[in-house]
C-alpha cells in the first residue's frame, strides 16, 4: 500500500503544480481553461482547485461571459498568500525589493557599494531585508549575484572579476536571517524575469544577453534554463572576440566584455579623445552616448555587440535574442546597427529565424527575477511551502 500512496501523492503534487504554474504564468484563467491546458478532466481540475482555494493559494478574480450558460469564474494565484524578496547584487550597488505573489513591487531599498568585500555586501542585504519589512510571511529570498554559484550544499560564489573565490555567501547571510534563501547568477535571474514576464515570454528557445558593468548571458533551450555541468554556462562576456586583444577584467585578453561592457565603452571613448563626464559609470556612458564625437566609438560598439549576438545565434539557434542590462538598455538606440552587424556575422538561415529585441522590464529585472526563485520552488512543489 505504501508505494500506491506515494504514487497518488506524487500525482496530486504534479497536478497541483501544473495548475498553479498555469495560473501564475498565464492567469487569471477559468476552470475550463485549466482543463484544456492541463488535459486533466473537469472533475480533477475542480478537486485540485478546491484544495488550492482552501489552502489560500488560489482566489477568484472575477468572471467572463461564456458561450451560453453561466459566466465562467476566473481564478488567480492569491497575491496576498505570501510575499517574496529579490536581491540584485551588482558591482556598484545592492538592491532589495519586496513583491506580492502577483509580482507587484511593495517596497525597495538601494545601497551603493563602496567596496566589493563580501562582508559589506552581506551587511547591505540584511539591512535591505529589514528595510523592506521582509517578515515571517516571506516565502523566500532570491539573490542574484555575479559569477558562478555552486551549491554543495550551501551556496558558494566564485566571481573572478569581483575577486571572490569560493565566498560562502549563504553561510554568511545565515548569521543574520532564518528566511529561506535561494541563489543564482544575476544574468540568469534577469533572464528568468524576461522569459516569464517580458520580451522572452512565449519563446521555447531564447538567448538573453545582459550588458552592464559586466557582460553575461543565459540560455533557454526547449523552455528550460541551460546551466551546464556546474551552472557556469552563459559566461558569454568572457568568450574571445579578438585574439590577444584588449585586457579584460578577468585577466584574459580579447574578451567580449573588454569591448562592450560599460567600463570598456568608457575607456575606448577616452582613448578616442571623447570627453567623458559624470561621477559613475551610468552617467559616464550617458555622456558618451550624448556626444556626437563618440559616433565612431559607438559604431564599433554596435559592431562588437552584433558579432557577440551572432555567436549566440550560431551556437544556440534561438528563436529570440533579448538584449538587456542597464548598459544594454542605454545602447538600445543602436539596435538597427547591432542587427546589421549580427546579420553580417551569423549564418544566414539561423539569423533569418531569429528576432533580436530589447528587454521590456527595465533595470530592476535582476531583483524581480531573483524573487521568482522561491516562487519557482513553490510552483514545483505544488504549493507546499518549505
Amino acid at each position: 500500500m505504501e508505494p500506491r500512496r506515494a504514487t497518488n501523492r506524487a500525482l496530486r503534487t504534479q497536478n497541483r503544480s501544473a495548475l498553479l504554474s498555469a495560473l501564475f504564468l498565464d492567469g487569471p484563467l477559468s476552470r475550463q481553461d485549466l482543463a484544456a491546458r492541463s488535459r486533466l478532466s473537469q472533475a480533477a481540475v475542480s478537486n485540485v482547485v478546491a484544495d488550492l482555494i482552501e489552502d489560500g493559494l488560489v482566489s477568484e478574480a472575477g468572471a467572463v461571459e461564456s458561450d451560453g450558460g453561466r459566466p465562467r469564474i476566473l481564478l488567480q494565484v492569491a497575491p496576498r498568500y505570501a510575499t517574496v524578496a529579490g536581491v540584485d547584487v551588482g558591482e556598484t550597488r545592492v538592491r532589495v525589493e519586496l513583491f506580492d505573489l502577483a509580482m507587484t513591487p511593495l517596497a525597495k531599498a538601494d545601497y551603493p557599494l563602496d567596496t566589493l568585500e563580501p562582508a559589506e555586501v552581506v551587511r547591505h542585504i540584511l539591512t535591505g531585508l529589514s528595510a523592506v519589512d521582509a517578515g515571517p510571511d516571506v516565502l523566500g529570498v532570491g539573490i542574484g549575484v555575479s559569477g558562478l554559484v555552486e551549491r554543495d550544499p550551501e551556496a558558494v560564489v566564485h566571481a573572478q572579476v569581483l575577486g571572490w573565490d569560493g565566498v560562502p555567501l549563504e553561510r554568511m547571510l545565515r548569521s543574520g536571517t532564518d528566511l529561506p534563501l535561494h541563489f543564482d547568477n544575476g544574468a540568469k535571474t534577469w533572464a528568468q524575469a524576461e522569459h516569464w514576464f517580458g520580451a522572452g515570454r512565449g519563446a521555447r528557445h531564447a538567448a538573453f544577453a545582459l550588458v552592464g558593468s559586466g557582460v553575461g548571458a543565459a540560455i533557454v533551450a526547449d523552455g528550460q534554463a541551460y546551466r551546464g555541468s556546474s551552472s557556469s554556462a552563459g559566461e558569454w562576456g568572457h568568450t574571445t572576440l579578438v585574439y590577444n586583444g584588449r585586457l579584460c577584467r578577468c585577466g584574459a585578453r580579447g574578451c567580449l566584455e573588454a569591448y562592450i561592457g560599460a567600463e570598456a565603452v568608457i575607456a575606448r571613448a577616452r582613448e578616442a579623445g571623447v570627453p567623458v563626464e559624470g561621477p559613475d559609470e551610468e552617467s559616464q556612458v550617458a555622456s558618451v552616448l550624448a556626444d556626437p564625437a563618440a559616433g565612431p566609438v559607438l559604431a564599433e560598439t554596435a559592431a562588437y555587440l552584433g558579432a557577440g549576438v551572432a555567436n549566440l545565434i550560431n551556437l544556440f539557434n534561438p528563436e529570440r535574442v533579448v538584449i538587456g542590462g542597464w548598459a544594454g538598455i542605454a545602447l538600445g538606440g543602436l539596435l538597427p546597427e547591432i542587427r546589421k552587424a549580427a546579420a553580417a556575422q551569423a549564418m544566414r538561415r539561423p539569423f533569418a529565424q531569429t528576432s533580436i529585441e530589447l528587454c521590456r522590464l527595465g533595470t530592476d529585472a535582476v531583483a524581480l527575477g531573483a524573487a521568482t526563485l522561491p516562487v519557482a520552488r513553490l510552483l514545483e512543489a505544488g504549493g507546499i511551502r518549505e
